[in-house]
């Protein structure tokens, strides 16, 4: 997925994810795109500092195919 792409997908509500369910991409309060891991709860930015790269490959990132997925962010 490219960058736009991702952001499109969860400013319209979808989950996704990086690598595998454990991580998923949000939006925070401030506008940030992250990448959480749902089992701790740590999270890095979804790109560089500068927003120009991604943090992880585009191919590695994908929507869930389930709805009803749910992970408790601690």
């Amino acid at each position: 997925m490219t960058l736009e792409e991702i952001k499109a997908a969860v400013d319209a509500g979808n989950r996704v994810h990086w690598v595998n369910s454990g991580y998923v991409v949000t939006r925070d309060e401030l506008g940030q795109y992250l990448i959480t891991f749902t089992q701790n709860g740590s999270a890095i930015g979804l790109t560089s500092r500068d927003g120009t790269r991604l943090n992880g490959k585009p191919v590695k990132f994908f929507v869930s195919e389930r709805a009803d997925v749910c992970h408790e962010v601690f």
